[in-house]
């Protein structure tokens, strides 16, 4: 049974290193606190605010061992008034977890995207 895990995380600046390290400190939240092992993974899909440009997301998870999976980077349409330096992340597993025990993790300024997931 797959189901997806959603997040997100807002970046200080936009630079490589900045996107990379809390691009990691995002995907591994979510590989703990779902108990996904990287041969679970399926695929990843990232979007980024326009104001991230200096590396795909995807980048990070190769880095932590995301390889067999399919890793795909959009960009996150613009609304005025949104979150600004936002990387989006759904990661499709598949470990015999079903959709509603899936525990989204939204990291810091992100978090005020959806408020109604504090557990």
């Amino acid at each position: 049974m797959a189901y997806c895990v959603r997040g997100a995380v807002t970046c200080a600046e936009n630079s490589k290193e900045m996107i990379l390290s809390e691009t990691k400190k995002l995907l591994l939240d979510i590989i703990s606190k779902n108990e996904i092992k990287i041969d679970d993974i399926l695929a990843v899909f990232f979007t980024a605010t326009n104001d991230l440009d200096k590396v795909y997301p995807a980048v990070a998870a190769r880095e932590i061992g995301i390889t067999e999976a399919a890793l795909m980077c959009f960009q996150e349409m613009h609304v005025e008034g949104s979150l600004e330096k936002c990387v989006r992340v759904g990661v499709l597993a598949e470990n015999g977890k079903s959709q509603r025990e899936a525990v989204h993790v939204y990291i810091g300024e992100a978090a005020k995207l959806r408020p109604d997931l504090k557990r």
